[in-house]
């Protein structure tokens, strides 16, 4: 196994810039994750790392080896696709040694490899079928198992679950991600699905417009986003974002905006002391803010109070909408809970979970 490095990567299709300078270090046997919208260039990074593009500009590195320009054969990477490309003509047990036949392995280590990759795709009883005869989920295990059975340095994974249905897609999730620790294969996997990368990343890339907007575990990327960006794109529901003025009122600081003003606490006044006047963009996630009569007890908090204007039943949750001054706010609850549109509401927002972001540059202050 290696370890992937790109360095400024620079991508162009005729006047459009696919990726705008793209560094990456992905560690030896890491399951990294290229998340963001469509058009954010996740794939094409993934295509030129596969050898399947060139760069403009960069280079790609595979341990002290740069194979910026080498050919996908001489790269020893395996990919899996969106549509799974297996061979219709080919039994389940030829797709999977296809990739060892044009490497001319010896016929006795092609079959070794392909019982083992089967046994550990749990596929071994479908060696005899064509994929016609296979659900979705089986072609997506074909895939999979040819992709490994070269024993890759590194592997590529475009979307792979995309065309499952969803009860098949989170059993997956975890099946793949458990292959991938008992092999320990150097893993880049794309995806727009935020709960596949977060249930899957070891750390997570999040893409915007051919750039990396930040890289970190999820944890950090869901506590800690650099931008409102991060902070929109990661969560569901969405960040709730607020314009608002930090003012300076008997010595003490707050952010201050229509229908609502938040004091702010020791260790965020260090941070804005320098912002005073200014209008910056506060953040807080729905599950950060709690119905009065539901907030944890010792809970530093502000209240504010508004008005139902609509209400999402989803069974486990339950999403309320909020109506501040102009300003719809939403809140997340649990489902046992039930809310009256139309009637009043003070919910509690957990200072210490506030995200405060520059007004211009979008990045995070707190």
């Amino acid at each position: 196994m290696v370890d992937v490095r790109l360095v400024g990567l620079v991508k162009r299709f005729g006047k459009t810039v696919a990726l705008r300078g793209i560094d990456l270090d992905v560690r030896d046997g890491e399951f990294v994750v290229l998340l963001g919208p469509s058009g954010c260039g996740k794939t094409t990074t993934l295509r030129i790392v596969a050898g399947l593009e060139k760069p403009d500009e960069g280079h790609v590195f595979f341990g002290d080896r740069e194979v910026t320009y080498l050919p996908p054969k001489d790269r020893n990477v395996s990919m899996v696709f969106q549509s799974y490309a297996v061979w219709p003509h080919m039994k389940v047990k030829d797709n999977i040694a296809f990739p060892l036949r044009i490497r001319k392995v010896p016929e006795d280590e092609v079959q070794r490899r392909v019982k083992w990759a089967a046994e550990l795709l749990q596929i071994e009883t479908l060696l005899e079928r064509y994929p016609h005869q296979l659900s979705g989920g089986q072609r997506q295990r074909v895939a999979v198992a040819r992709a490994i059975v070269i024993e890759p340095d590194v592997l590529l994974m475009d979307e792979p679950l995309s065309n499952l249905d969803a009860l098949l897609r989170v059993k997956m999730r975890s099946e793949l991600k458990k292959l991938q620790r008992r092999i320990g294969v150097t893993t880049i996997y794309v995806t727009h699905d935020q709960v596949e990368a977060m249930t899957m990343g070891d750390r997570i890339a999040v893409m915007n417009a051919g750039k990396i907007m930040q890289v970190g575990t999820p944890e950090d990327i869901y506590l800690r986003p650099a931008n409102i960006f991060v902070g929109g794109f990661v969560g569901s529901p969405q960040m709730n974002f607020f314009d608002a003025t930090v003012t300076e009122k008997d010595g003490k600081l707050i952010l201050e905006g229509p229908g609502f003003s938040i004091p702010l606490m020791e260790d965020q006044v260090s941070v804005l002391k320098d912002y005073v006047g200014k209008t910056v963009i506060a953040g807080i996630r729905p599950e950060h803010m709690f119905p009065k009569d539901l907030a944890p007890p010792k809970l530093k908090g502000v209240e504010i109070t508004g008005d139902i204007d609509f209400v999402e039943a989803l069974g486990s949750d339950t999403i309320i909408h909020l109506r501040v001054g102009e300003k719809i706010l939403v809140i997340k609850v649990s489902g046992s809970h039930h809310y009256k549109i139309g009637s009043k509401l003070t919910v509690v927002f957990d200072l210490s979970k506030l995200h405060v972001f520059r007004k211009d540059s979008g990045e995070a202050i707190i």
